[in-house]
């Protein structure tokens, strides 16, 4: 058995990320399957034994096991046998991968080794790199519903620029669909499930003329939500979506062919609803208002509250064509690609069923262009390369708004401690204002937390890119293969905001207004005692109680309500102060990065079963803007703004920006293929310099560079065929992530910590029975799997908890999150018969063991001190048919 990186040059990347077993059981069926696919189709299986797949490279056999890549396979049959609906459900056939779906159907996070980013903020591109058929896609949402004609899923494990242009730095989940064929068939397909799930696709492929085939294909993905909002009568977390796809391939057996691809789908959906986990005096405000919030006490009864549903209206389009054409021992190709990508969503970012958050509306557009042209070929029996440009055009525009709703004012009344009455009253923020106005000499009487307020935002982003890559193999000795490769990335963007506040309260300086005078201990106290309509007095009252009773004034002053200052204290209720648009005279909303990024690997074949490879690689992200209202200049940056007498009110310092990513990993791999077992080992090292980390603050996003994050894993996988009928997978994943260098994160120092969620073990097992049971061909197919996550906890820390003014409230920060960990304990199962004339009958079930846990946790929105998080999906089964023409 031997390492050979390329091969059958018009398809070099898929023969090469095919390069390991696949993490599917694979059964003689399932190799055979992946083996057409990858053409000429002239050769048998070189073995019987059910742990090769074949796949094509230089017009000769290879197996998964030959190419020295840490890549995990995910077969169509096993998509379909597992009933995996999105990239979401892949996870639990790949223990390196996870997949979190967050604040919408679109935002959608995937982490490979426990690196990743770029859910829930447009200006930040993912450190995995999700490719579809060579297309990349920038912006990914957590479904492939939208291919019903999936061949393979490859994750690809660390950094890969030299076969990939675009942002690989932690990893690449590579989606290959088949190809249409010159023979008419197709498939139907029904799926039946709880929460009246109903899945429909359809496929159907053919000739047109002797050179051209064609396929189409379509489908619905409905379902009912699993939680239930009993504020709104509706469901959350449904399923509404459908897709069309069409594909031409010309191939007239010459040297040239060509397959054009057009694609779109739809989701109109309600997602994704959130849990609290911990009250405060803010979850007590809120019931007062009548308001009501999940009890923290049982997140997984499946019950939300909320004023308004969210909303996710998405569409996605493009097209591709990819153009191949031989020349002798080389094959020029060129894939071009254009889509576009538009998102409306609307959320009840409070998540009660109190109106304090009106809306929290977004629409974001991308129009993306891609061209990527590569050169592949062999020189001599000895040498094999790959040459390639890869150019990257896109726009973003974004418009959003987060507005406060009816009972905000009410809401926030009882915050700065006005009485609890019924109905609500606004008397303290009444007073407030009064106050405010006698010391800054203005009229705010009426506008403080007033419905309709809030904060109105514009951004853009473009973002042009060119790489140029290659990687060539150098066989210098029978089964001694030498790899290097190199990536040369220039990564430009600019980014315009209009973003306006008419948050009243926001915009007021409270450190230059007060003057000690007023104080809400001292009103809420005297006006108590002198029965002050509203129960607070004011400055003039104040003063009066002064003169008349000194002593007990005194006494009131020396007690605990004169022993803060309440009007500093009101600055947490400076929710969406002014927004320091971009460009101005001091940030011109540019950046521009540039880096070369390398790999360097030796393979070697210790025997025909057994290989070993040794590599170093490096990989480069390009910056990455904040496109939130929580983006602020650069604390250096602020004296500049101050002294040109443009800096808003209450301008505090953060970041526009992170910038760039730089990877680094050591590996070594051992892959073994034996009659009965294949398994593969790998040990790594990986370490992200600059790591973009991007944390939801409870009102928009902190992004930030981590200095140094490491990980060192080690990673198992084996098939083992215990006989023809029988099959069992194993795959292990062992993490230790470290922030080694990280002092300045949104909720303090986390030098020297673990990496919060990322379990430090994770492990799926499987197994598959396969069993032909008459001389028609029908089958019987048993399938099986279980997921398992130690338990780790979630969040590094929660903001809200955290005032930068004060290293020591880390701790503070540290212990909100200390208490929500993640387990997970999935297991899965299928039963199929098989006919032998195409029609397959399915029962399935996925979580079958109705394991409950928060996926993620954030701080509460508008809600000091409280915690919401995110459930995962309970138990779903059901029942499904195919028929294969």
């Amino acid at each position: 058995m031997k390492f050979n990186t390329f091969g059958r040059t018009a398809t070099v990347r898929t023969a090469l990320l095919a390069g390991t077993a696949a993490l599917a059981v694979p059964t003689a069926a399932g190799a055979q399957e992946v083996g057409d696919d990858a053409d000429i189709g002239e050769a048998e299986p070189e073995t019987e034994t059910a742990n090769v797949i074949v796949v094509t490279a230089t017009k000769r056999q290879q197996t998964l096991q030959e190419v020295p890549v840490a890549v995990s396979v995910t077969t169509a049959e096993t998509i379909e046998r597992a009933q995996i609906r999105d990239l979401n459900d892949l996870q639990t056939q790949v223990p390196s991968l996870r997949v979190d779906q967050l604040q919408s159907s679109a935002n959608t996070n995937f982490l490979i080794r426990g690196f990743g980013n770029g859910a829930n903020n447009a200006g930040i591109e993912p450190s995995v790199g999700v490719f579809v058929d060579g297309v990349y896609r920038s912006r990914t949402a957590s479904q492939i519903t939208d291919l019903p004609d999936v061949q393979r899923v490859e994750v690809l494990r660390g950094p890969q620029s030299t076969l990939f242009g675009k942002n690989a730095s932690a990893g690449v989940i590579s989606i290959v669909t088949k190809e249409p064929e010159f023979e008419f068939g197709g498939s139907a397909e029904l799926s039946y499930g709880n929460y009246d799930a109903i899945v429909a696709k359809g496929l159907v492929t053919g000739p047109i003329t002797d050179s051209i085939a064609f396929s189409l294909a379509g489908g619905i993905n409905k379902r009912d939500g699993y939680l239930e909002d009993l504020a709104t009568g509706n469901d959350s977390n449904e399923r509404d979506r459908w897709f069309t796809r069409g594909q031409l391939l010309f191939d007239n057996g010459g040297p040239f062919t060509a397959r054009f691809i057009g694609d779109y789908d739809k989701i109109d959906e309600i997602c994704c609803g959130v849990v609290n986990l911990r009250r405060s005096d803010a979850s007590n405000a809120i019931l007062a208002l009548g308001g009501q919030i999940p009890n923290p006490n049982d997140p997984f009864a499946d019950v939300i509250y909320n004023n308004i549903d969210s909303t996710n209206d998405i569409e996605n389009w493009g097209v591709s064509g990819e153009l191949n054409y031989e020349i002798g021992d080389f094959t020029l190709t060129s894939i071009t690609a254009y889509r576009e990508s538009t998102a409306i969503t609307d959320q009840d970012s409070d998540f009660t069923s109190a109106d304090l958050i009106g809306s929290n509306f977004a629409n974001v557009g991308l129009e993306t262009f891609t061209q990527e042209l590569r050169l592949a070929g062999e020189f001599g029996d000895r040498v094999s390369f790959l040459l390639g440009g890869f150019y990257f055009n896109e726009d973003v525009d974004q418009q959003s708004a987060l507005i406060y709703g009816e009972d905000f004012r009410e809401y926030a009344n009882i915050l700065i401690g006005g009485p609890v009455t019924s109905p609500p009253n606004d008397f303290a923020v009444q007073q407030l204002e009064a106050t405010l106005s006698s010391l800054n000499g203005q009229d705010y009487a009426g506008q403080f937390f007033v419905a309709g307020q809030g904060f109105n935002e514009a951004y853009t982003l473009s973002n042009e890119a060119l790489s140029i890559f290659g990687q060539v193999d150098f066989e210098i000795l029978d089964g001694l293969v030498l790899t290097l490769g190199a990536n040369y990335t220039d990564d430009s963007k600019e980014i315009t905001t209009n973003v306006i506040s008419s948050d009243v309260f926001s915009g007021i300086d409270l450190q230059a207004s007060r003057d000690g005078a007023f104080n809400f201990g001292l009103a809420s106290t005297i006006g108590g005692i002198l029965g002050v309509p509203g129960g607070l007095a004011d400055a003039a009252t104040i003063q009066a109680f002064a003169a008349a009773q000194p002593e007990a004034f005194q006494q009131i002053v020396a007690g605990s309500a004169a022993a803060a200052d309440p009007l500093l204290d009101l600055r947490p209720l400076q929710f969406l102060p002014p927004f320091l648009n971009v460009p101005n005279s001091v940030e011109d909303g540019k950046t521009d990065d540039s880096d070369w990024s390398y790999t360097a690997r030796l393979a070697y074949d210790i025997s025909p079963f057994l290989n070993v490879y040794v590599s170093y690689a490096t990989g480069f992200k390009a910056s990455s803007f904040n496109l939130s209202r929580d983006s602020r200049p650069l604390a250096a940056d602020i004296p500049a703004i101050v002294a040109g007498g443009f800096a808003p009110t209450n301008l505090r310092p953060g970041s526009r920006f992170a910038g760039p990513e730089e990877t680094e990993v050591y590996e070594l791999g051992f892959k073994g293929n034996w009659d009965i077992l294949s398994a593969n080992l790998t040990f790594f090292n990986q370490r992200i310099e600059g790591f973009q980390t991007n944390l939801f603050t409870g009102t928009g996003f902190a992004l930030a560079n981590a200095g140094l994050q490491e990980t060192f894993g080690i990673e198992f996988d084996s098939v083992v065929r215990v006989s023809d009928s029988f099959s069992v997978l194993a795959a292990f994943t062992y993490l230790e992530p470290e922030y080694v260098d990280f002092p300045n994160s949104s909720v303090g120092n986390l030098s020297g910590r673990a990496v919060a969620g990322i379990s430090e073990f994770t492990m799926s097992l499987g197994a598959q029975y396969d069993k032909e049971i008459n001389a028609n061909g029908d089958r019987i197919i048993l399938n099986t799997n279980f997921y398992h996550e130690a338990p780790v906890q979630i969040a590094d820390g929660l903001p809200a908890f955290f005032d930068p003014g004060n290293p020591a409230s880390q701790a503070a920060a540290f212990a909100a999150a200390a208490p929500f960990r993640r387990q997970v304990d999935e297991l899965s199962a299928s039963a199929t018969y098989s006919f032998g004339f195409g029609l397959d009958l399915t029962v399935w079930g996925r979580n079958l063991l109705d394991d409950r846990y928060i996926t993620a946790i954030f701080d509460s929105v508008a809600q000091a001190g409280s915690i919401s998080g995110y459930p995962n999906q309970p138990r779903t089964y059901g029942v499904a048919a195919k028929f294969k023409f």
